[in-house]
């Protein structure tokens, strides 16, 4: 099984919106993927919490059955399509695929 985590930090305004904003819009966005490719076991999208310790704004927590699982996720298009506002948006962006 493959894990994928990736984190962003978003621009406090971009794309005609504040962070909030944004990091909800990728929210949904995200959690439209679930189920996309077969393989796809879990995906969990997060949004930073007032009140709680973050130092990034959104996290993806996914599993896949085996990189090629993860491989049709990434080359998949509605994955792709999400790219362009993501990086719109993005001030920094954290990645880790492992194997368990």
């Amino acid at each position: 099984m493959i894990k994928h985590i990736v984190m962003w930090k978003l621009k406090e305004h971009a794309e005609g919106a504040d962070r909030a904003t944004n990091a909800a819009r990728m929210k949904t966005m995200l959690d439209a993927c679930a189920g996309i490719v077969p393989g796809l076991l879990k995906l969990e999208t997060v949004v930073a919490q007032p009140g709680l310790e973050a130092t990034y704004d959104v996290l993806l927590y996914s599993e896949f059955a085996d990189k090629a699982a993860l491989d049709a996720y990434q080359q998949h298009p509605q994955h792709v399509a999400l790219k362009p506002f993501f990086g719109a948006v993005r001030e920094a962006r954290q990645c880790m695929d492992y194997e368990v």
